[in-house]
């Protein structure tokens, strides 16, 4: 359940589709269905040289159990995946794994610290999870809908989306419209479907996420 909870976390999450020249951080609070407090999370967009590079962290506890997971990707300026890097603590449990995109031949290497390394087929212009969401942003603020593609959290995961029209949700104690869309997520041992919201703003703002597990549906939520 801690591994789904991680992926789906990291899909869910939303990255902005025009990143100021001097980055941005976003803050959100994970809940659970009851409304009480799961966790806080915290996304840092940064330039680094012609690349970008995302972090996102997140500390979450669970009944007897503590996350505090930290994601870094570095991509192109075209958005394409240059390097993904996890570093995992579930309770007494830690793991550290980079994936290496390279563009010619179309190959990726996963490499676990202290573990295995192995290499699999990507396309030119892959996207791990962070990257997909930055690449997923920058469609949105161009009024289209990314086709289906394997996104690359370690193994690949297919991803398609659908635009389910406008919705008032509440955001802190204020109600605002955002656009819903869904998420369909298949990967090698796992199927779920996550629901996102973005606001109307022209840097359609994330403003919240729902994601499902088997004890019930939490939700991730823009602190303003």
């Amino acid at each position: 359940m801690m591994k789904r909870f991680v992926v789906l976390m990291l899909f869910a999450w939303p990255l902005p589709a025009a990143v100021p020249s001097n980055g941005e951080t976003l803050h959100y609070t994970m809940n659970w269905p009851s409304g009480l407090s799961l966790g806080e999370g915290e996304l840092k967009v940064t330039r680094s040289g012609e690349n970008w590079s995302f972090e996102f962290q997140f500390e979450a506890a669970l009944p007897g159990f503590v996350i505090t997971d930290r994601f870094v990707s570095l991509t192109g300026m075209n958005r394409c995946s240059l390097q993904l890097e996890k570093d995992l603590r579930h309770g007494a449990r830690t793991s550290r794994e980079k994936i290496t995109f390279h563009s010619s031949p179309g190959k990726a290497t996963r490499q676990t610290v202290g573990g295995g390394k192995s290499e699999m087929d990507v396309p030119a212009c892959a996207h791990d999870a962070l990257a997909y969401l930055f690449h997923l942003r920058h469609e949105l603020a161009q009024g289209r809908i990314p086709a289906a593609e394997n996104v690359y959290y370690g193994a690949p995961y297919r991803v398609r989306l659908e635009y389910k029209g406008s919705q008032k949700i509440k955001v802190g104690e204020a109600m605002e419209d955002a656009d819903r869309l869904l998420a369909f997520v298949k990967g090698p041992s796992s199927e779920f479907q996550l629901e996102l919201f973005f606001g109307k703003d022209a840097a359609h703002t994330p403003l919240a996420v729902k994601v499902p597990l088997a004890v019930g549906t939490f939700t991730v939520e823009l602190v303003r």
